[in-house]
């Protein structure tokens, strides 16, 4: 293995620990890994929830919110409709038990057995049976355009709430809301299904609390520069920055009926800062008789955010965290929209002990979707799992005790190991309504019996997923020279449908080539595709879009759907495309990217201040990994049930003797180092529990004999 630590400036690392407040190994490690942009640093040093995105900044987002209103003064009957994997169960759940909350009357249904992922004709039909009137879709819909004609003849509206990839000819809903879509302005792209739904929820907690809710407002602000004055007025709907206007105006050489101001400002509602002072200035521009109606909201900010009673917008900015993480230069109106936006937040107590009970749910389904854990993905997971293991909500808490987790420090590793399976395996064995119905089960019994089933199902996929494996293997093999060594391929009526991800995951790890693995019903077939770094789905499936039944998701993730009689098109089509792929192929030798050396004085517990700050971990955001020379090896000790393949290592740093984990590696012992040997290594540390007891650990990734000083 080859060890790379990346050279990087101290002055560079010195002034990210100034400018932005972390200490050096912190900044270090945000230098190595290339997050270097403050609006970056943000979302690793920041855990506050009003650093979350305006949810009105999604596109659709007042419509959607407009809708679900005018269902609930009517009394509507509302239908949730989602996906049966992690991201759809968590997404499902949070939208019906909100909307429960408000007294509205809403069913849900998710793909059950061997129907298709999406929204169904047979649902929309049923739903119109029952006089049905709005479908609100999550984690799904976005490629269902069949389906939601049909809604709309049933003179039912579509709610699409999703993630996915759009195609390029959108459904006729009555809207969208999807952070991909092609004129989406939201700044972050990578939200999971239950991330999009939660910022409905939001949405809906906005417009229910909020005077402001559909009105929009003015922030106006005038600055000297030079011998004129500059006008700055930004135009605001649902917190959001809508419109924005700069004048700049020398005193008397102009009316202000020949300014762009009168249009900008008729009919609004005009907020400044310092009312005495901005009324002087506009009569000194303008002269006595301007009469702007306006109101000083200053004194009202700095009862609610103390540190800015009394001073200036340019006084402010010097505390303004928002300022701190530009990459622009922060005017006075921009420090003026910042406080404004967190006034109204904590005056209208946006953020409750709700936000923490739907964020367990967000923190589930985005990282057991492998979302990419950057921007606003870091600060919901992050809080989800800090509420998850203090007030695990009911169902949740039934879960991690029948799996041994109550209690414990929660992280996204075990989310991807234990608990986000246990969720998935509902959908994968044809039962997703188990696991939604888990989530919203009132009874303790009741939920009991459910936790229960999940973690049978779960144990019955497991050994579906051993039994496939020696199936989709060899076949995926043999078929390799077919598709050019580019593609692993494998399909047949012995796979089940619901480990065809799960097969289709393994492939690209073992050949790491794309891989496709396709499960044949008796009228339809059903395929997962996964793919390398660097390789874009899309390539494959947009060519054979018409051969689907129905196909979408994300670029490395997807799926599709088609009739059993166009099989062989579509694999002679693939033998084309393939000729065509190309991806990087992964490097002979492995390379362990090092984010730190540590000195002795460094390997102490204490090291888990500045791990636990990058959680949380996942795509996007590997795990730490640090290098240390010259720890001497104390005792070692063979690990295995049935063969010793494994070390147990005991490694002295001076203050601290670590426990350390060393996988596969009882070959080396002797060959490479022995007890008592002087050792350099690269490693991970963790957490290891057992028996109710935690105990700091290192997991080595590689180690060799230290080179004589």
């Amino acid at each position: 293995m080859k060890w790379e630590k990346k050279e990087i400036p101290q002055d560079m690392v010195k002034h990210i620990a100034a400018t932005y407040g972390c200490d050096l190994l912190t900044a270090s490690i945000l230098l190595r890994r290339g997050i270097i942009h403050g609006e970056e640093i943000r979302y690793f040093l920041e855990a506050d929830l009003r650093h979350l995105r305006n949810p009105f900044e999604l596109p659709g987002m007042e419509d959607a919110v407009d809708r679900i209103l005018a269902a609930k003064e009517e009394g509507e009957k509302v239908l949730v409709f989602g996906d049966r994997d992690v991201d759809g169960v968590t997404s499902t759940v949070l939208v019906v038990s909100f909307l429960r909350g408000l007294g509205m009357d809403v069913s849900w249904h998710l793909p059950m057995g061997d129907e298709p992922y999406g929204l169904s004709f047979k649902a929309v039909e049923d739903f119109a049976e029952a006089s049905g009137t709005l479908i609100i879709t999550v984690d799904c819909g976005i490629s269902n355009h069949g389906e939601i004609r049909q809604a709309h003849e049933r003179s039912i509206d579509v709610i699409i709430t999703d993630h996915h990839n759009p195609q390029e000819e959108l459904p006729p809903a009555l809207a969208i809301v999807n952070p991909k879509l092609a004129d989406s302005s939201y700044p972050f792209r990578d939200l999971a299904g239950c991330g999009v739904a939660y910022k409905l929820i939001s949405a809906l907690r906005f417009a229910l609390k909020s005077e402001l809710y559909g009105q929009s407002i003015c922030l106006l602000n005038i600055r000297p520069t030079n011998d004129a004055y500059t006008i700055e007025i930004g135009k605001m709907r649902n917190l959001v920055l809508i419109d924005r206007l700069i004048e700049t105006v020398i005193p008397g050489m102009v009316r202000i009926t020949d300014t762009r101001l009168p249009s900008f400002l008729e009919g609004q509602q005009i907020l400044v800062w310092d009312g005495a002072l901005q009324k002087k200035i506009l009569t000194k521009i303008f002269g006595p008789g301007i009469d702007v109606q306006m109101l000083d909201i200053a004194p009202e900010i700095g009862k609610e955010i103390p540190s800015v009673a009394g001073k200036s917008l340019l006084r402010s900015k010097e505390l303004s965290r928002i300022a701190r993480y530009s990459s622009k230069d922060i005017s006075e109106l921009d420090v003026f929209i910042s406080l404004f936006t967190s006034f109204i937040q904590r005056r209208e107590n946006h953020f409750t002990l709700e936000d923490g009970a739907d964020l367990q749910l967000v923190s589930i389904g985005t990282v057991a979707d492998i979302m990419p854990l950057k921007d606003e993905n870091r600060i919901m997971v992050r809080s989800g799992l800090e509420a998850l293991q203090k007030t695990p909500r009911p169902g949740l808490s039934d879960l991690l005790f029948k799996l041994g987790f109550a209690g414990r420090h929660l992280g996204t590793m075990d989310i991807s190991w234990q608990l986000g399976p246990a969720i998935n395996a509902a959908g994968r064995m044809g039962n997703p309504d188990k696991a939604v119905a888990l989530f919203l089960e009132k009874d303790p019994l009741k939920r009991d019996q459910l936790a229960g089933e999940l973690i049978g199902m779960n144990e019955e996929r497991k050994k579906l997923g051993l039994d496939a494996w020696t199936i989709v293997e060899p076949l995926a093999e043999a078929n390799l020279k077919t598709y050019g060594g580019k593609l692993a391929l494998a399909y047949g009526e012995e796979i089940y449908r619901g480990i065809t991800g799960i097969m289709a995951n393994r492939l690209v790890n073992r050949f790491k080539v794309p891989a496709v693995v396709v499960s044949f019903g008796d009228d339809t077939l059903t395929g997962s595709l996964r793919s390398v770094k660097g390789y874009d789905l899309r390539s494959l499936l947009e060519p054979c879009a018409e051969l689907f039944i129905d196909w979408g998701g994300h670029n490395y993730a997807a799926g599709f759907s088609m009739e059993r009689d166009t099989w062989e098109q579509f694999l002679n089509r693939l033998k084309m495309l393939c000729r065509t792929m190309e991806f990087s192929a992964q490097e002979d030798e492995e390379t362990i990217t090092v984010d730190a050396e540590l000195p002795h004085s460094y390997l102490t517990p204490d090291i888990f201040k500045v791990i636990d700050h990058f959680e949380p971990y996942g795509t996007g955001n590997e795990p730490l990994t640090f290098m240390a020379r010259a720890l001497k090896v104390t005792d070692i000790t063979f690990m295995g049930k049935t063969e010793a393949k494994h070390v147990k290592l005991t490694l002295d740093a001076g203050k601290y003797k670590w426990p350390g984990v060393y996988w596969q590696a009882a070959d080396k012992v002797k060959r490479d180092f022995d007890i008592n040997d002087t050792v350099d290594l690269v490693f991970k540390v963790s957490r290891n529990w057992f028996n109710g007891i935690e105990t700091p650990q290192l997991i080595v990734s590689d180690l060799r004999r230290s080179k004589p000083v």
